[in-house]
Formats: structure tokens, sequence, C-alpha cells
């Protein structure tokens, strides 16, 4: 159970330093003092949590690290350039760690996060939870700060530009994971990051959650890449937030294709001049699956852009959320924000809301948005069997092409390999 001697006994079993069991504790009492999110909370309006029951599950106490349990495919190479560090995780425990002679030589910090905070505790302490996700953002925002387990630490100190992509796997076989990924790219570095989770599906119902912390200083560039594959049992809260100093890059993707329920809050803070910041989001739901990510453009400086389009398909009867909002404070004038969400139909039966919005507080801003929800075109699908192509086929090119903007925009023709067949094994 959750409970505060939980916090206590978790933080014991890592011998963690008092600041951070002292962060784990103040995160357990808001999390104590706060109720459960229901349908009458803006936010959470059109995601009943009824059906889920926190007291199934209890911290992540123990695990295995078992690398034979995670599948052949995690871990596979997504760049084109060979990875010079490696860290898979099971259940939070780091089961295989590799980080090259040449990363090691530039300074640059690769491991897991227990790892990171025994022996690189001024610097963990500095960025954990204090500059982007707190623990007050909400009630799980909170649990996670109180039992967060296992997770990547990644520092690229200044002026340093990572002779190598890193690549981080997470596998769950507890049905409990609660992993922490933090990134802190110090002035004038560069990096670019893969970061993978899945389980198998169990009868059992799942529990994720997690948060991921994106710092990308001045002059920084930051490609960062989140492909998530969990078990339609699992149960998944996330809080995501990065932060983009002066003239810095932000280039984050997003893959969504597991789990059977999702809240995702995902945030982008362009907090100075010239920064820039992209978001690329693709998800597949099917069956009773349930998304609702919830995304953030914040420009709180002038002279800064964001870019977003997210696009998803849906079968059966399945359902998707997104709400998007641009918002641009007082002086943060002469921005560029953009946001976009798709939605193509596959079934009569499953449902997309989609809801745009912006929330301008400066006068000389150039900010659009866009959303559409639309059904398989017949014609479409009729045209391309009237040249011999049977309609399975056909309706797997229909959604390629739909898909085909946003991948476009990924970076990596493996990444986009990657995606791509898995939206192929979805459509069936």
């Amino acid at each position: 159970m959750f409970s505060r001697e939980a916090v206590l006994e978790l933080s014991a079993n890592f011998n963690e330093p008092e600041w951070m069991r002292d962060l784990r504790l103040r995160a357990w009492e808001i999390y104590d003092a706060l109720p459960m999110p229901t349908t009458k909370d803006e936010e959470w309006r059109r995601s009943d949590l009824r059906r889920f029951k926190l007291n199934e599950f209890g911290p992540s106490l123990n695990g295995h690290g078992n690398l034979e349990a995670v599948p052949s495919y995690l871990g596979e190479q997504l760049t084109e350039e060979v990875v010079g560090g490696t860290l898979v995780q099971v259940d939070g425990v780091t089961a295989k760690y590799e980080l090259s002679d040449e990363l090691k030589a530039q300074g640059v910090i690769f491991c897991d996060m227990h790892t990171a905070v025994a022996e690189h505790g001024d610097l963990v302490q500095k960025y954990f939870m204090t500059q982007a996700v707190k623990a007050d953002e909400g009630k799980f925002a909170a649990l996670h700060g109180a039992f967060w387990r296992g997770g990547t630490f990644l520092y690229v100190p200044k002026h340093v530009r990572a002779a190598a992509p890193l690549h981080s796997v997470l596998w769950s076989t507890s049905g409990k994971t609660f992993t922490h990924t933090l990134v802190v790219l110090d002035t004038g570095a560069e990096a670019v990051f893969m970061d993978e989770y899945g389980s198998a599906t169990e009868e059992k119902p799942g529990l994720h959650n997690g948060a991921i912390e994106l710092l990308v200083g001045d002059v920084a560039n930051l490609i960062y890449a989140s492909l998530q594959d969990f078990g339609t049992n699992v149960w998944q809260f996330n809080h995501e937030r990065g932060r983009v100093g002066r003239d810095a890059k932000l280039d984050w993707v997003t893959s969504a294709m597991g789990t059977r329920f999702t809240k995702a809050f995902q945030t982008v803070e362009l907090d100075k001049q010239g920064g820039w910041a992209r978001m690329s989001g693709i998800f597949f739901t099917q069956g009773r699956q349930h998304f609702d990510l919830d995304t953030q453009q914040n420009h709180n400086a002038p002279n800064t852009v964001s870019d977003l389009l997210y696009k998803g398909a849906l079968r059966d009867k399945s359902r998707s959320v997104w709400q998007g909002m641009i918002k641009a404070l007082p002086g943060a004038q002469k921005i560029d924000g953009f946001q976009a969400n798709r939605n193509l139909m596959l079934d009569k039966d499953s449902r997309a809301d989609s809801i745009p919005g912006l929330e301008i507080e400066a006068d000389d801003v150039r900010c659009t948005h866009a959303s559409t929800v639309g059904k398989l075109d017949e014609e479409e699908i009729f045209y391309l069997m009237s040249r011999g192509i049977d309609r399975h086929t056909a309706t797997q090119m229909v959604v390629q092409g739909f898909f085909d903007p946003i991948m476009q925009r990924i970076p990596f023709d493996r990444l986009r390999d990657r995606i791509a067949n898995r939206i192929l094994e979805k459509v069936g």
C-alpha cells in the first residue's frame, strides 16, 4: 500500500541522501492531501477513472532485472549512427548498461537514476523535479515524486556535442513502474536520445506512473524520441515537460501505441528569446483503449517558435482526447505558435475529441491552430481496389498516407520504420 512508511522504506532501500528522502516525503504530503481527479475537474472531464483502482497497486520495491525478459526488438538500432550509450531496465532495475569511452571522455553522464542520485547528487538535486515537472502539479505527479523508482539520467556538459546517440529501454514485468527520465543539456550542448517503454499484456491491471524532464540550456540542441508500447492492461499517468533556453532547440517525438488508458500532460516552455520547439505525436488506439493527451506550448519570451502536430488513428470502440493550448505571456511579442491535431476513424464506434486552444496576452504574434476528425475515405479505398489492390492492403496504404506528413518530421529512417511497422500491425 502507498503510505508514508512505504516512502521511507523505499528511500532506505536505496540508501538515499537526506535531500531525496525529504523530496519524497514532501511529495507524499501533497499526494495525501489531494483528492483523486474526477470528471468534474476540467483537465479530466473526458477521462473517467471510476474503473481505476489505485489501491490494487503499491510501490515498486522489488525487481529482478532479468535481461532475458526483454523482447529482442527493444534496444535495436533506431538511428543511422551506432549508439554510444545503452541502458536497459526491467521493472526499474538495470539489466544492461554500456557507455562508450568517447562519451565518457566528453564528460557525458548517462546512467540509471539511482546511480545518478548516489554518484552525482549535487547535479541531480539541482534539477530533479525542481524546474520542469513538480510534485504539486497534481495527484499523480505527487505520487510519482514520492514513489519514483528507476529511470534514466543524461547530462551533457557545456559546449559538448555528444559523440553518438543514446538509447534507454524500460520493460515492465511487475505490473507497476514509476520511472523518471531527466535530461539536462548545458549551454551549447547537443544530444540525441531515444527512450522506449513496453510490457506484455497481462490479465491483471498494470500501472505506469512516470515523469519526463527535458532541460535544454541556452544554444543547446536536443532530439528526444519517446516510444510507448505497454500492454493493453496498463493504466498510464505521465507528466512530461521540456524547458528551452535562448536560441536553443528541442525536437520532441512521441509515439503512443499501448496501454488500456493513458493520461499524459506534455508541456514545452519556451523561456528565452530565440527558443524553438517542435512536438510530433503519433498514436493509434484499438479495442477499448483510451488516450487523453493534454499538450501545452508556453511562450514565456518574445521571438520564440513552437510547432505541434499530433496525428492519431482509431479502431473498434477506442477513444482519444487531445486538448492543446498555445499560451503567450504579456511581453512575448513576435512569437510563432502552431498546433494541429488530425484524427482518422477506422470504425464507426471509435471516437476522437480534438480541442485546440489559444491564450494570447501579447498583441504582435502569429498563432494558429487546426483540428480534424474524419472517417476512412471509401472513394480512396475504391480507387486503390479498382487497380487490383485488395481492401486490406488498400486500407493500410490509406493509413500510411495519413501518417506520412508527420513521419517526414521524424529525423531518423530506422525510427520511422519502427513506428510505421507498428502502425501496420495495428491496422491488422
